[in-house]
């Protein structure tokens, strides 16, 4: 839309100077508009209010994270919501903050070091620790910043880093008391181990994929004491302790309880009989290796087996022999040679893909390791996070998720919650030179004195973060903020980590807080992909930098982008484009709302009496409160891209194009109806922008708060449906909308430019649109028939009939030659596609999707031959 800078004509009304710019430049606005709400509080949460709370905890952002599209776009959903609850009247709290990230922050620094030629244990525990505090000083949490430029809502002055001394606190608080009920525990188990980070990491850290190596089989034994087995990993069989096989296969019944040689060892191990071996799989046997695969460590358990480790932490083999020394892979192949020249093995299959487990922040190969570490007892704790969601006391939206939360509640194997670093909370656990083991609490002073050392691990970074709801509120005192905010309203995360953190929080809240859970509602939306619906990466090239569309679009197109395609529990397709329409939408509410408030469109005073409203009003008006509640809907049950939808068709079709359009011939024609008109106009802009402020904050607060002169849509109240419908007034504009658009297809159809004015005669008796006959013309540019007006083209429209001559727009022959020839080809089109229909032998050898691209070309050829039949119709005869 184009910005009028004429007054309207023939009224008193005369418009007030706008003080906005002609185009929308977001850089311009957006920095600004949020130092300015920051400065004045608006985000800033009051535990001493009386205000119904609303609280919502940030998934926390590693500190040595960037802004991500994925953080873009789980923020905008969060902001949206606790905008929306603010402008209700809610004391809504959103809580920001981040994670210590253990691994990938020690990484981090430890690279720093590395290029300075040193390591962490050049520097020592004490230093390295106060180094990777530096680090996070200067270089930590850039994406703070970078959560502004988004238009992030979020209490700063609460702002929480899961390592500082409160949250520090609450960790020490929890471990004591599990440790006291007996639900932490220190054992040997197996672990998933990484070569690289030299450190533990839990089940849900391992990322698995498609590798490609090799299956050898290989025989134990020799003669009728012999057993194939075969595995992937030939460099394990060094600490091999037993075979195992079914025990109801007759095969091997002769064997159980014997024992039989393992090559290249000289040792001799049992053949054992245990139920998990599944005698269909390969050979029906399988090798033993406790202190190196989980399956054979419970094997090994059931049957009394030893545990021999033959790796060390870099993974290099330690069993005596030739191979000591040796990496695993330098191992594996090595042994498979020696088995050869052995003559061993019996088979080998190359490449053999097979799922292999990575360490999800190195990508190294996870090594399955006998370790003593230290656990949390889920089981009881599991059981209370499956119980809150079944019997209602937590929502997971949408409720097609809770299947896979309670397939993961329900199986949860104890919590390997120890990790080999120095970044981190320290485990609260000191050792006694007589064997004591003292677990120290927080307001508890550590036991002192010659040979007591504290335990060197450190807790897994989701231990601290498993707190975050009630930990950032101050747990374990009992404070105000405590008791005001908790539990959480919502939580809103992805899917991806309804393991890693959302069952944590679960079981700490439930635990910590008696029985209460952290929130009430569990709203998991998917993850974002390229247009293309693949998976982000920097190493498929389509990572995006949201800082950089920003920059480019604004923020609002970014955000509006991303709610636009949020449908729960579904994963987002983003493009370019998408975002560069959103940024047209922005511009289009800046141009319209500019116009309009040039015109007079204004906020002052009640609105007029239903009496005193033209028809376009009510429709508008009644329109608007429809909206008003649908978008209310939408909000409840978190359908983002269903409110956004709705508000983009409403303020860009019916507002823009239709009532500000429609409202164009009453401005000029002046008078009452006129001044009504800038009052219905400035209420449904003053409402669209209240309703749009959430998803698309900067550009709405700039135009509302210059329209309504008040001092920010950020604490404005939020549109309430005031009940008002107008069915009547809603079917009388949509039979104007129908007369218009029918009107103006026709025009493209005879080529005939927007701008371009046909003489034309309306005849409007019986409708009821008598009344809009100079808007009707206004729109379609029909001007009136005058002297000599020939009817070349009559549209009879929803009882409405419109002449009009077209004899001096267009070549009326040249026309009829372009019709006709477009007409022939369709019919030649329709012709064959009807005769391959026909054909019963094509029908029984094509496949089905070639039969159903035949039949939609002989549709879509129908259909242009009744459409251009219809325009040949319109033309005046030769």
């Amino acid at each position: 839309m184009s910005d009028n800078t004429q007054r309207p004509r023939g009224g008193a009304h005369t418009s007030a100077p706008v003080d906005l710019p002609t185009q929308y430049a977001p850089a311009d606005v957006e920095g600004q508009l949020y130092e300015r709400w920051v400065e004045r509080g608006y985000f800033e949460a009051d535990a001493k209010s009386p205000k119904e709370p609303y609280a919502v905890v940030i998934p926390p952002p590693n500190v040595t994270g960037s802004l991500h599209l994925g953080h873009a776009f789980e923020h905008t959903l969060i902001d949206a919501l606790t905008r929306r609850k603010r402008m209700q009247g809610y004391e809504a709290l959103w809580q920001p903050g981040m994670d210590h990230a253990g691994i990938a922050t020690q990484n981090v620094v430890e690279r720093e070091l590395a290029k300075e030629g040193k390591s962490r244990h050049d520097l020592g525990r004490e230093a390295f620790t106060e180094r990777v505090w530096k680090w996070k000083a200067e270089s930590g949490g850039q994406i703070s910043g970078q959560m502004r430029r988004l238009g992030d809502g979020v209490d700063w002055s609460r702002e929480r880093f899961t390592m500082d001394e409160g949250l520090s606190r609450a960790v020490r608080a929890i471990f004591k008391r599990l440790y006291d009920d007996e639900l932490i525990y220190r054992a040997e188990r197996i672990i998933n181990w990484c070569p690289r980070c030299l450190t533990a990491i839990s089940d849900i850290e391992v990322e698995y994929q498609d590798d490609e190596g090799e299956l050898v089989s290989i025989r134990y034994g020799s003669g009728d004491a012999e057993v194939v087995v075969a595995t992937t990993r030939a460099e394990t069989m060094l600490g091999d302790t037993a075979v195992a096989v079914h025990p109801g296969d007759e095969r091997y019944r002769h064997l159980v309880g014997t024992e039989i040689e393992l090559p290249l060892t000289g040792r001799r191990i049992p053949v054992v009989a245990d139920e998990h071996v599944d005698p269909e799989f390969g050979t029906g046997a399988v090798k033993v290796t406790p202190a190196h695969d989980p399956n054979d460590f419970e094997i090994g358990r059931r049957h009394d087996l030893p545990n021999l480790a033959v790796m060390d932490e870099h993974a290099v083999i330690t069993a005596h022999g030739p191979f000591q020394g040796l990496d695993r892979l330098e191992a594996r192949s090595a042994i498979v040679a020696a088995l050869r020249a052995d003559g061993r093995i019996v088979a080998e299959k190359r490449p053999y893909t097979h799922s292999v487990g990575h360490c999800s922040r190195c990508k190294t190969t996870i090594e399955p390791r006998l370790s003593m570490q230290w656990w949390v007892k889920v089981g009881p704790l599991a059981k209370a996070a499956g119980d809150a969601v079944r019997d209602g006391r937590v929502t997971i939206h949408p409720q097609e998720m809770e299947k896979r939360y309670f397939d993961w509640v329900d199986n949860l194997h104890d919590w390997c919650i120890s990790r080999q670093l120095w970044w981190g909370h320290r485990i609260p656990v000191w050792y006694g030179p007589a064997g004591e083991v003292v677990c120290v609490g927080p307001d508890e002073e550590p036991p002192s004195g010659e040979g007591w050392r504290q335990d060197t691990d450190v807790l897994d970074t989701w231990f601290s973060s498993g707190l975050w709801p009630f930990s950032t509120l101050g747990w374990p005192e009992e404070t105000e903020s405590l008791a005001k905010f908790y539990p959480n309203s919502v939580l809103v995360t992805g899917y991806d980590i309804l393991f890693f953190w959302v069952a944590r929080m679960m079981m700490f809240g439930l635990y910590a807080m008696d029985g209460t859970p952290p929130f009430h509602t569990i709203a998991l939306h998917g993850m974002v992909r390229d247009q293309f619906g693949k998976k982000m990466s920097k190493s498929f090239g389509n990572a995006v930098n949201p800082l950089d569309w920003m920059d480019t679009y604004g923020s609002d197109a970014v955000r509006f982008t991303l709610a636009r395609g949020a449908n729960p529990g579904v994963d987002v397709p983003i493009g370019e484009d998408w975002v560069q329409a959103s940024r047209n939408f922005a511009n289009k509410i800046w141009n319209a709302t500019r116009f309009a408030m040039m015109n007079g469109a204004t906020t002052e005073g009640e609105l007029p009496d239903a009496a005193l409203l033209r028809p376009e009003d009510r429709w508008i008006l009644s329109r608007l409160n429809t909206v008003v509640a649908e978008v209310d809907a939408y909000y409840e049950d978190y359908q983002f891209a269903k409110l956004s939808d709705t508000l983009f068709h409403f303020a860009w079709d019916e507002v823009f194009d239709w009532y500000v359009e429609l409202s164009k011939t009453t401005f000029q024609a002046g008078g009452p109806a006129a001044e009504v008109s800038r009052r219905v106009l400035g209420e449904v802009l003053d409402v669209t922008l209240r309703l749009l402020h959430p998803v698309i904050p900067f550009v709405t607060e700039t135009l509302w708060t210059t329209l309504t002169g008040q001092e920010s849509v950020v604490v404005a109240d939020w549109p309430a449906d005031s009940g008002f419908r107008d069915t009547a007034a809603e079917r009388e504009i949509e039979t104007v909308q129908q007369v218009v658009t029918e009107v103006r297809r026709f025009r493209a159809d005879q080529g005939l430019q927007p701008g371009q004015k046909v003489p034309a005669r309306l005849d409007l008796t019986g409708t009821g649109l008598a009344g809009h006959e100079a808007a009707i013309r206004a729109l379609l540019r029909l001007q009136p028939e005058g002297e000599g007006f020939t009817a070349t083209a009559t549209l009879p429209v929803a009882g409405a009939t419109v002449a009009l001559d077209l004899s001096g727009a267009i070549d009326v022959d040249a026309e009829r030659k372009r019709l006709r020839k477009d007409l022939a080809a369709a019919e030649k089109e329709k012709a064959q596609a009807t005769a391959k229909l026909g054909n019963e032998g094509f029908l029984a050898k094509a496949p089905d999707h070639v039969v159903g691209k035949i039949r939609t070309r002989l549709a879509t050829a129908e259909a242009d031959i009744d459409r251009i039949a219809a325009q040949l119709a319109t033309l005046p005869p030769a």
